[in-house]
């Protein structure tokens, strides 16, 4: 059997393994070590070379990045920063046809610029945006559906997690990926936008319990105001985190791991500030913060392992021959790929996919002349829209175990889901057609 049927056989193998509950950095150890051991037939080569990745898959300090951005989403999330970002944002907008629902994009959107984590948005989310949707007349299943929906703009919109994975499997610039991902995340956040809208419009009964009552309720709203200096107040905070953030970055002022630390500093005075953070809060964040670092760089050692087993093989190489061959130019292969990462994301996590798929997929495309950082953002975004589709759609249980209501099955969550998983289908493919949309700041 020769050396690439055994690199094929070990992806089937990894993907099994995944799928039957194996967790994925085991896993990804198992098949890496097994492969290079029988490959090679070797296995104090095998064990060599555990050690070795061990050391350096992680020696650097850019991954402090990761510790750092991860201390900043949580410190932002228990200082109520998504709450008052939300109030502020249906304040602005609730007399917009779908007010509520485009104010949950909204907020959202700022919220993803300074917590880089989807589960977090949609776990605030659900608790701040659904009651109060259902308050003023949203079917409870749409409501969900919108936070669920517009949750997944944490994933692409700086600082993102998967685009920092992302940089980090395929040795790009993190700062690169975050300025590839601005457009397309706006592009996003605008396309829910103009969908909540037009729905509404066009379907009102899907959106709505009582239409005509919604719809005379808005005109004649006279609720009293917030005011002026209490808006500001609470958009303060948030505001001044990205510009720290996010200006320092794309200046060139900070490095990643500098913007994080600076951001976590930052998140730490607010949540201080706030009186939201008392001993028993901080030493959950700081808990919680070194289980989700420890979990994605001891993930990043596993996948750094499993790719030096698929070169080994040849894998990379073989396959982008393959590819070249059957005639298949750069676009071809951006929809077969972007077509094989929706199927996997029906059935496993987007870290997951990320992990399996970039080692073998990143080394093709930029043999092919596709810019690295423009197939970082194909790469999210497909992986996002796993977060929405059946069975697995992460997003989507956490919104409905959150919410805990009975009368809210996750199968009606999910139908209202479908609005957004078209909308990112169409940014998915403007983006893989025109490159510019991700590779305009670089």
């Amino acid at each position: 059997m020769t050396t690439l049927a055994i690199g094929f056989i070990l992806i089937a193998v990894l993907v099994g393994l995944v799928l039957l509950g194996m967790q994925i950095a085991y896993a990804l150890f198992a098949v890496a070590f097994v492969g290079i051991w029988v490959i090679r037939d070797n296995m104090d080569l095998a064990f060599k070379m555990l050690e070795l990745t061990a050391y350096s898959g992680i020696a650097d300090y850019l991954f402090a990045t990761i510790p750092l951005f991860v201390l900043m989403g949580l410190l932002v999330s228990v200082s109520n920063v998504g709450r008052d970002t939300f109030e502020v944002a249906e304040e602005l907008l609730r007399r917009m046809i779908c007010g509520l629902g485009v104010a949950t994009v909204a907020a959202n959107t700022i919220f993803a610029a300074v917590t880089g984590v989807s589960i977090a948005s949609a776990a605030v989310f659900t608790r701040v945006a659904v009651p109060e949707m259902t308050r003023h007349g949203y079917r409870p299943a749409f409501s969900a559906g919108t936070v669920a929906g517009s949750s997944v703009l944490g994933m692409l919109i700086p600082p993102s997690l998967l685009l920092i994975i992302y940089g980090v499997l395929a040795e790009v610039s993190i700062g690169g990926m975050f300025l590839a991902g601005i457009l397309p995340g706006l592009m996003l956040a605008g396309g829910f936008v103009a969908m909540l809208v037009g729905v509404t419009v066009l379907f009102p009964r899907f959106v709505l319990m009582d239409p005509d009552a919604t719809k005379a309720r808005r005109q004649d709203l006279n609720a009293e105001k917030m005011p002026p200096f209490i808006m500001l107040a609470k958009l303060v905070p948030i505001v001044l985190l990205v510009i720290l953030v996010l200006g320092g970055l794309y200046t060139g002022y900070f490095t990643p791991t500098e913007a994080g630390g600076i951001g976590a500093f930052g998140a730490l005075i607010v949540a201080v500030s706030r009186r939201s953070l008392d001993r028993k809060r901080l030493w959950e964040v700081m808990k919680q913060t070194a289980i989700i670092s420890v979990s994605i760089l001891l993930l990043l050692i596993a996948a750094s392992f499993y790719s030096r087993m698929l070169s080994i093989a040849g894998l990379p190489n073989a396959i982008a021959n393959l590819v070249q061959g059957s005639g298949f130019g750069p676009l071809g292969f951006l929809f077969l790929y972007a077509v094989l990462i929706l199927l996997m994301g029906m059935i496993l996590d987007s870290t997951s996919i990320l992990l399996i798929m970039v080692p073998i997929a990143a080394p093709i495309a930029q043999g092919m002349g596709i810019d690295l950082s423009h197939f970082g953002i194909i790469t999210v975004l497909a992986v996002e829209i796993g977060l929405l589709t059946p069975p697995f759609g992460i997003s989507v249980f956490t919104v409905h175990n959150t919410l805990n209501d009975p009368n809210v099955s996750v199968e009606q969550i999910f139908a209202a889901t479908l609005p957004f998983v078209g909308v990112m289908l169409i940014v998915l493919l403007v983006v893989a057609v025109f490159p510019t949309t991700a590779t305009a700041f670089l």
